[in-house]
């Protein structure tokens, strides 16, 4: 994966074109459509699709990884949340001194997306940013990622919300190509705080019983 993220480093930066330029559906699959610069590169590996491409202030970059075949939608909604952070990890490992910020919940049409930004550093005070979205389908996993340097951070505000915004999934797309079951159950944190509560209960219980044999005997 480290590998795959240097290359789109390098595709974004030969890439010729710009926001500047009038932006054109690029349809990714036949049921993700985001769009981009008129002139962009596209990058196929073992079955997972690159897109890269300039921005006035920065560079954008596409990746689509198919699932295996036949892979069933997760079981709860929580096992989809699990999965997002994991992979928000999984990403913030592969780059030395970098830091996941303002991790959320998002949405995409009908479908829960991930969104955060990757802060990194070279060791030598280079700082970049990525605004990263994650999407997950039982076909494939999406990335969309707009990348820039340190000193644009407070001029990208508009391109990179033209770009996001501009993500489209077909109408075919819905829950159950996530998660099947949007029950919310107990919560691991919660049942963990309940069984502590019950213990605590038990041996207040216990004490009290044993104080009130004492006294009976005194």
């Amino acid at each position: 994966m480290k590998k795959i993220l240097t290359m789109c480093a390098a595709l974004a930066l030969t890439a010729s074109a710009g926001f500047s330029q009038d932006l054109k559906p690029v349809q990714i699959d036949s049921l993700v459509t985001v769009s981009m610069p008129a002139e962009y590169a596209k990058v196929d590996t073992l079955g997972q699709q690159i897109y890269s491409s300039n921005s006035d202030l920065g560079y954008v970059v596409v990746l689509r990884t198919p699932n295996p075949k036949g892979t069933e939608p997760l079981p709860k909604e929580r096992d989809l949340d699990a999965k997002l952070k994991e992979s928000v990890k999984n990403i913030q490992k592969e780059s030395s001194y970098a830091s996941a910020q303002y991790v959320r919940d998002t949405t995409i049409g009908k479908l829960k997306a991930k969104t955060f930004t990757l802060q990194t550093d070279n060791g030598g005070g280079d700082i970049q940013f990525r605004n990263i979205v994650l999407l997950y389908t039982t076909g494939a996993n999406y990335i969309f990622e707009y990348v820039y340097p340190n000193n644009r951070k407070d001029m990208i505000a508009g391109e990179y919300k033209t770009f996001v915004n501009s993500i489209k999934l077909s109408p075919e797309l819905n829950r159950t190509d996530q998660y099947i079951s949007n029950a919310k159950g107990m919560s691991p944190t919660l049942l963990i705080v309940m069984i502590g509560g019950l213990i605590l209960l038990a041996i207040a219980v216990g004490l009290y019983i044993r104080r009130r044999n004492t006294m009976q005997l005194e």
